[in-house]
Protein backbone atom coordinates (compact mmCIF):
# COMPACT_ATOMS: atom_id res chain seq x y z
CA UNK A 1 0.00 0.00 0.00
CA UNK A 2 1.16 3.53 -0.95
CA UNK A 3 2.74 5.67 1.61
CA UNK A 4 -0.54 8.17 3.07
CA UNK A 5 2.22 10.61 4.16
CA UNK A 6 1.02 14.18 2.85
CA UNK A 7 1.94 16.14 -0.84
CA UNK A 8 4.37 18.58 1.07
CA UNK A 9 6.28 15.63 2.98
CA UNK A 10 6.84 14.36 -0.79
CA UNK A 11 7.69 17.34 -2.39
CA UNK A 12 10.49 18.51 0.11
CA UNK A 13 12.00 14.68 0.48
CA UNK A 14 12.16 14.80 -3.74
CA UNK A 15 13.67 18.04 -3.60
CA UNK A 16 15.88 17.64 -0.35
CA UNK A 17 17.59 14.65 -2.09
CA UNK A 18 17.27 16.08 -5.95
CA UNK A 19 19.38 18.39 -4.51
CA UNK A 20 21.88 16.30 -2.51
CA UNK A 21 22.82 14.17 -5.52
CA UNK A 22 23.08 17.15 -7.79
CA UNK A 23 25.61 19.24 -6.07
CA UNK A 24 27.78 15.52 -4.92
CA UNK A 25 27.41 14.57 -8.67
CA UNK A 26 28.39 18.24 -9.55
CA UNK A 27 30.89 18.18 -6.77
CA UNK A 28 33.24 15.73 -8.36
CA UNK A 29 33.60 17.75 -11.39
CA UNK A 30 34.49 20.99 -9.68
CA UNK A 31 31.28 22.94 -10.05
CA UNK A 32 28.24 23.78 -8.02
CA UNK A 33 24.86 23.61 -8.44
CA UNK A 34 24.98 27.38 -9.72
CA UNK A 35 27.97 27.22 -11.76
CA UNK A 36 25.87 24.29 -13.44
CA UNK A 37 22.79 26.41 -13.86
CA UNK A 38 25.21 29.61 -15.25
CA UNK A 39 26.81 27.18 -17.70
CA UNK A 40 23.66 26.58 -19.31
CA UNK A 41 22.66 30.33 -19.61
CA UNK A 42 25.75 31.08 -21.12
CA UNK A 43 25.72 27.75 -22.98
CA UNK A 44 22.60 28.99 -25.03
CA UNK A 45 24.94 31.01 -27.35
CA UNK A 46 26.25 34.26 -24.89
CA UNK A 47 24.28 36.00 -22.05
CA UNK A 48 24.79 39.38 -20.66
CA UNK A 49 25.19 40.46 -16.94
CA UNK A 50 21.47 40.89 -16.89
CA UNK A 51 20.28 37.79 -18.07
CA UNK A 52 22.23 35.63 -16.54
CA UNK A 53 21.19 37.19 -13.23
CA UNK A 54 17.39 36.52 -14.35
CA UNK A 55 17.88 33.00 -15.57
CA UNK A 56 19.18 32.27 -12.06
CA UNK A 57 17.36 34.46 -9.78
CA UNK A 58 14.30 32.10 -8.60
CA UNK A 59 17.52 29.86 -7.22
CA UNK A 60 19.96 32.27 -5.92
CA UNK A 61 18.44 32.36 -1.99
CA UNK A 62 19.89 29.16 -1.47
CA UNK A 63 23.16 28.85 -3.01
CA UNK A 64 25.04 31.19 -0.67
CA UNK A 65 27.64 32.79 -3.17
CA UNK A 66 26.81 35.78 -5.08
CA UNK A 67 26.24 34.86 -8.95
CA UNK A 68 29.00 37.53 -10.05
CA UNK A 69 31.37 35.23 -7.69
CA UNK A 70 29.93 32.27 -9.16
CA UNK A 71 30.88 33.62 -12.59
CA UNK A 72 34.21 34.93 -11.94
CA UNK A 73 35.23 31.71 -10.68
CA UNK A 74 34.71 30.11 -14.18
CA UNK A 75 36.02 32.67 -15.96
CA UNK A 76 39.13 31.94 -13.59
CA UNK A 77 39.00 28.28 -14.30
CA UNK A 78 38.70 28.82 -18.68
CA UNK A 79 35.20 27.67 -18.83
CA UNK A 80 33.59 31.41 -19.57
CA UNK A 81 35.14 34.62 -21.23
CA UNK A 82 33.38 37.77 -21.81
CA UNK A 83 33.33 39.34 -24.75
CA UNK A 84 32.18 42.92 -24.77
CA UNK A 85 29.23 43.12 -23.06
CA UNK A 86 28.16 38.89 -22.46
CA UNK A 87 29.46 35.80 -21.14
CA UNK A 88 30.43 32.79 -23.70
CA UNK A 89 31.41 29.61 -23.13
CA UNK A 90 35.14 28.92 -24.08
CA UNK A 91 36.10 25.96 -25.90
CA UNK A 92 37.36 24.71 -22.63
CA UNK A 93 33.93 25.52 -21.09
CA UNK A 94 32.09 24.22 -24.22
CA UNK A 95 34.01 20.66 -23.73
CA UNK A 96 33.28 20.51 -19.62
CA UNK A 97 29.54 21.45 -20.21
CA UNK A 98 29.20 18.94 -22.68
CA UNK A 99 30.97 16.51 -20.16
CA UNK A 100 28.38 17.58 -17.44
CA UNK A 101 25.31 17.24 -19.69
CA UNK A 102 26.06 14.08 -19.98
CA UNK A 103 26.52 12.91 -16.29
CA UNK A 104 23.55 15.68 -15.49
CA UNK A 105 21.26 13.37 -17.96
CA UNK A 106 21.94 10.38 -16.25
CA UNK A 107 20.93 11.28 -13.17
CA UNK A 108 18.08 12.72 -14.51
CA UNK A 109 16.97 9.30 -16.13
CA UNK A 110 17.80 7.29 -12.73
CA UNK A 111 15.69 9.42 -11.15
CA UNK A 112 12.74 8.82 -13.23
CA UNK A 113 13.60 5.31 -13.85
CA UNK A 114 10.27 3.25 -13.57
CA UNK A 115 7.82 6.34 -14.27
CA UNK A 116 6.54 6.37 -18.09
CA UNK A 117 6.53 9.74 -19.54
CA UNK A 118 2.46 9.64 -19.13
CA UNK A 119 3.20 9.61 -15.69
CA UNK A 120 6.04 12.25 -15.87
CA UNK A 121 4.07 15.06 -17.93
CA UNK A 122 1.04 14.48 -15.60
CA UNK A 123 2.98 15.30 -12.32
CA UNK A 124 4.53 18.50 -13.84
CA UNK A 125 1.23 19.21 -15.45
CA UNK A 126 -0.79 18.70 -11.41
CA UNK A 127 2.23 20.56 -9.74
CA UNK A 128 2.38 23.76 -12.48
CA UNK A 129 -1.49 23.11 -11.93
CA UNK A 130 -1.73 23.81 -7.77
CA UNK A 131 1.42 26.48 -8.25
CA UNK A 132 -0.85 28.39 -10.27
CA UNK A 133 -3.56 28.20 -7.71
CA UNK A 134 -1.23 29.40 -5.22
CA UNK A 135 -0.47 32.28 -7.27
CA UNK A 136 2.57 31.33 -9.04
CA UNK A 137 2.35 33.56 -12.49
CA UNK A 138 5.35 32.73 -14.79
CA UNK A 139 5.88 36.07 -15.90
Amino acid sequence: MADSRPLGFWLKLVDRLLDERFAAVLDEHGVSRGQWRLLNVVADGGATAADVERAVAPFTSDEGMPVAAQLEELIESDWVAVAGEEYRLTERGANAHARLAEVVAELRTGSTEGVSEDEYRLTLGTLERMARNLGWSAE
